[in-house]
């Protein structure tokens, strides 16, 4: 059948079996909305306030659910827009697919109105980018961009698309949804090495990441862990990969980890990282990191073997392949004084905040917040002090629940995410965490969720600084406060009046439950505005580049 390339657009992407769309018009692409709307049965469009928005609610969207998440914006600006939502799902292995008109192809290269080389701007950012010059490769550019976006380690994809593009008509051709079917060889040899190294320690400890998540490897990683009696402690992308009850979990390992985990990296005899990448949040210091262990390192990537830590073998596989394969090659076996040792660390060394319900302390305002919305509720966060404390105290149980930009570490990445997650769960209980910083960053998008009745929780942990660096100034700057005290005069009661929504200002616990009580029974999105003191720090805290031997902890 003959289609046009806005048409052509629209059925491969309801092939893939993609039903929602994140986006903002333009010029460029007012043929693919004009598809859009002729097929608005097929495929939800929604629209956002800012195109960073879109970007981000395809990634929040793409997290909560393991599926690709799409957006769309028009040329120029349009384009441009998207970039930093682009860049924060590459930095976290998102799968997303990023759609951008173009002008026409005569007037490429000639400075045209809303012209830019967006294939160039975003070519560091994404697995792959295509440019799309002939009607006739659209619809397999589509079907490659999918198959890009979800497979090896998931990234992103952008497609650029001339706006003749998608005007000119061409045969279109069915074909069924591009389906992902990876297997790793992982030899018999390479289990038994890392089987054995397990099995001659004495003090092993498992660091696992994201690529556990991705991977869906949770319950094999649960069954290494309790058939071996290894400890474990994760990143901030693997929240809610293994119930927080679990008692061979440590919790947060890095920078604001439990000193605990902290002290088993570090005396440690046997490392096996599992999906991760050894970031400077994690190993702190390289050249010091886990200094008495061998390092196994399983990841998907091969490029990140060896990229910022020296290890001692490696296996290049899906965290659920290599685990599944390993299992049966693991012997039953304890190691109880390791395990000893470790909760003489937990009840002697970890961090242990005071309470006081007459304020509002944050790790009090999560232990509420978790009690109320129960263990099916997803969490999405900003990036700075809340989402710290949120990593340090959530109680995530499920898989993708926690939503949060942890390499490029974006502010105002929290309440796109949340939409993304909402629209993709309506049923669910969805709760947005932000500092009053952050949710500066992004708030615009508040229409967006009053106008599709979207019922986002958002917690403003609101201290009137930009927390995290206020913090590091008090620590390493002599309390030189250079542009951290934020001096906002912002009403967050009003403004959630003025975007048509709902908004609570909470000074003290008690405050906070009636709350949260109330924002629990409606139907629209909801700000609770939560004054915290602005002195309250993040602890633990190993600086940057320190060890162990530097933790703060009070």
């Amino acid at each position: 059948m003959v289609k046009n390339g806005s048409e052509i657009l629209v059925e491969a992407l309801v092939e893939q079996g993609v039903d929602t769309i994140f986006g903002y018009p333009g010029g460029a692409v007012l043929n693919i909305y004009d598809a859009l709307y002729k097929n608005s049965d097929r495929i939800r469009h929604i629209l956002t306030a800012h195109e960073q928005g879109a970007a981000h609610a395809a990634d929040g969207y793409a997290r909560a659910t393991g599926r690709v998440g799409v957006c769309l914006a028009t040329s120029g600006p349009g384009a441009t827009n998207l970039v930093t939502g682009i860049a924060t799902a590459y930095m976290d292995s998102i799968p997303m697919v990023a759609i951008t008109g173009n002008v026409g192809t005569s007037l490429i290269g000639r400075d045209s109105f809303q012209e830019v080389y967006i294939a160039g701007i975003t070519m560091p950012i994404t697995k792959h980018n295509f440019v799309v010059r002939h009607v006739e490769e659209l619809a397999d550019t589509i079907r490659n961009a999918f198959r890009i976006a979800a497979s090896g380690r998931p990234g992103p994809v952008l497609i650029d698309i001339p706006k003749d593009v998608t005007s000119a008509e061409c045969e279109y051709i069915p074909a069924p949804r591009v389906e992902v079917h990876e297997t790793y060889d992982v030899t018999a040899e390479q289990l038994e090495t890392v089987a054995g190294m397990i099995a001659q320690s004495e003090r092993p400890i498992i660091y696992y990441g994201g690529g556990v998540e991705t991977a869906n490897a949770g319950a094999a990683l649960l069954e290494l862990m309790r058939r071996a009696d290894i400890p474990s402690a994760h990143t901030m992308m693997a929240i809610g990969c293994i119930p927080d009850t679990e008692p061979l979990s440590l919790g947060l390992v890095g920078m604001h980890g439990t000193v605990s985990a902290a002290w088993a990296v570090e005396r440690s005899d046997l490392l096996i990282c599992i999906g991760a990448r050894f970031s400077d949040r994690v190993a702190t210091n390289p050249r010091r990191f886990a200094p008495k262990a061998k390092i196994v390192h399983i990841d998907i990537d091969a490029a990140e073997i060896n990229k910022n830590i020296g290890v001692d073998y490696s296996v290049v596989s899906d965290a659920e392949n290599f685990l599944e394969a390993l299992l049966p090659y693991i012997k039953e076996a304890k190691h109880d004084a390791w395990r000893a040792q470790i909760a003489e660390w937990h009840k002697t060394l970890d961090y242990v905040p005071k309470d006081d319900d007459s304020v509002i302390h944050p790790h009090q305002l999560l232990r509420t917040l978790y009690d109320m919305i129960g263990d099916d509720a997803i969490v999405a966060t900003d990036v700075g002090q809340h989402q710290l404390w949120s990593a340090q105290y959530n109680r995530c149980r499920k898989v993708r629940h926690f939503l949060t930009s942890g390499g490029l570490g974006t502010m105002g990445f929290g309440y796109g995410a949340a939409m993304g997650a909402q629209i993709a769960f309506p049923d669910k209980t969805v709760v947005h965490i932000t500092g009053d910083g952050s949710f500066h960053m992004n708030l615009n998008e508040l229409c967006t969720a009053v106008t599709y009745n979207l019922p986002i929780i958002t917690i403003i942990m609101n201290n009137n600084v930009l927390g995290n660096v206020r913090q590091w100034q008090t620590m390493f700057y002599e309390k030189r406060y250079s542009q951290t005290n934020l001096y906002r005069k912002t009403d967050y009661i009003k403004l959630a009046d003025a975007f048509g929504g709902r908004g609570f200002r909470v000074t003290n616990i008690a405050e906070l439950r009636a709350a949260l009580a109330d924002a629990l029974e409606r139907t629209g999105p909801v700000l609770i505005d939560c004054r915290i003191d602005k002195d309250e720090r993040v602890l633990p805290m190993i600086p940057a580049g320190g060890t162990v031997d530097d933790i703060v902890a009070d």
